[in-house]
């Protein structure tokens, strides 16, 4: 174990935004024993506050699915890949005529840009202070698109994904994360958080044998495969699970930290 790889929403943080002081306190003692930390989130930058609060964490982020890469000691871009402008506005054309009640959301490097009907009345504090907007009315040829989200009111996930999937996979590469809404989240194709992860531990001479993974969702699918130690965790979605083929438990059992502790043990690694 020379890195641990960990998403963030279902796996260390909680509907309430906290990191269990189990989970902090496994996350320390990998640091402590030289194990290198990155977090691989489908989050903005913007958005990454609870790894700074409670972990104190200050190296890299794999944000946005792996479309951007954080350095939040510098607070810096170190890369980003946006999907091509022409490209947002074809898929978004093509999902719409799938789905004519979808409506639409775009990540930037500099911010949110949603569509009216995109939020239900106070579903996001942190999207606030974003006015909607028609996105051929705010997107433009200077903004860096790292991912188009769309979402319907009927249906689930599964089912928005299994349909929009194919109908775009020239334009962009479709996944979820949101456990309760059918909301798709759309990268450049090739782009998924496996892809910057390789690239990352290639860049610290770690090779897949030596990482141990965390995560719960679709979107988490394809780097749980390339660890060599995947973990989906037990409250996970089933397709993330079956990819990672071994079980962390229960987020609500710090199963995180469960894995971890018991991994660390092995290299004769005590918590205090």
């Amino acid at each position: 174990m020379r890195l641990v790889a960990s998403d963030i929403d279902g796996t260390i943080l909680g509907h309430d935004g906290k990191i269990s002081d189990r989970t902090v306190r496994a996350f320390h003692a990998c640091r402590e024993a030289g194990v290198e930390l990155v977090f691989v989130t489908g989050r903005p930058p913007r958005w990454l506050h609870p790894l700074q609060d409670r972990l104190g964490h200050a190296g890299t982020v794999i944000c946005s699915n792996g479309a951007v890469v954080w350095d939040l000691e510098a607070d810096r871009l170190v890369s980003a890949r946006g999907i091509e402008l022409d490209a947002v506005f074809e898929a978004r054309r093509i999902i719409q005529g799938l789905r004519p009640s979808a409506v639409f959301a775009a990540e930037t490097l500099g911010g949110f840009h949603l569509e009216p009907g995109f939020l239900n009345s106070g579903s996001s504090a942190l999207l606030a202070e974003v006015t909607p907007a028609p996105l051929h009315s705010t997107l433009s040829a200077e903004d860096t698109v790292v991912k188009l989200m769309a979402i319907v009111r009927e249906g689930t996930a599964d089912e928005f994904l299994a349909e929009v999937t194919p109908a775009v996979a020239h334009l962009a590469a479709a996944t979820h994360s949101a456990p309760n809404m059918a909301l798709l989240e759309l990268s450049l194709p090739g782009v998924n958080k496996a892809v910057t992860l390789a690239e990352y531990a290639a860049s610290l001479g770690i090779g897949a044998s030596d990482v141990v993974a965390f995560g719960d969702m679709p979107n988490d699918i394809e780097m749980l495969r390339w660890a060599g130690d995947g973990y989906a965790m037990a409250s996970g979605h089933p397709e993330a699970i079956l990819a990672a083929g071994q079980q962390a438990p229960h987020f609500d059992e710090d199963g995180v930290a469960q894995i971890l502790e018991a991994k660390l043990a092995a290299l004769g690694v005590r918590l205090a």
